[in-house]
């Protein structure tokens, strides 16, 4: 017969890198500020949507909030890529063109 072989307790260790923990302080101004940011995109994607959602449904649309210009495109990705070359170092928003300006369902 076999014996068991007595095992050590696993030792948990923490994050591997604990010196890039943010501050519950930091955390809350990040999302503030994501939220601040989606906010313009939104505004702007609400006054286009009526015009471009008849031609192009299920299209997307990167929108540069600073300059106020939109990029459309079938694929998100292109849209993306529409919206860095003509502003490389910009934040931007794709939406769908369609009534939730969102693709998929949770």
């Amino acid at each position: 017969m076999t014996e068991a072989i007595p095992q050590k307790p696993v030792r948990r260790r923490g994050r591997i890198f604990p010196e890039r923990t943010l501050p519950p302080q930091e955390l809350t101004r990040r999302l503030a500020e994501n939220e601040a940011f989606y906010q313009l995109c939104k505004v702007i994607c609400e006054r286009v949507r009526p015009e471009w959602i008849e031609p192009h449904y299920g299209w997307y649309i990167a929108v540069e909030p600073d300059s106020g210009d939109y990029f459309i495109d079938i694929d998100d990705i292109q849209a993306h890529k529409k919206a860095l070359q003509k502003y490389p170092n910009a934040h931007h928003c794709v939406f769908c063109l369609n009534e939730t300006g969102t693709t998929g369902t949770i």
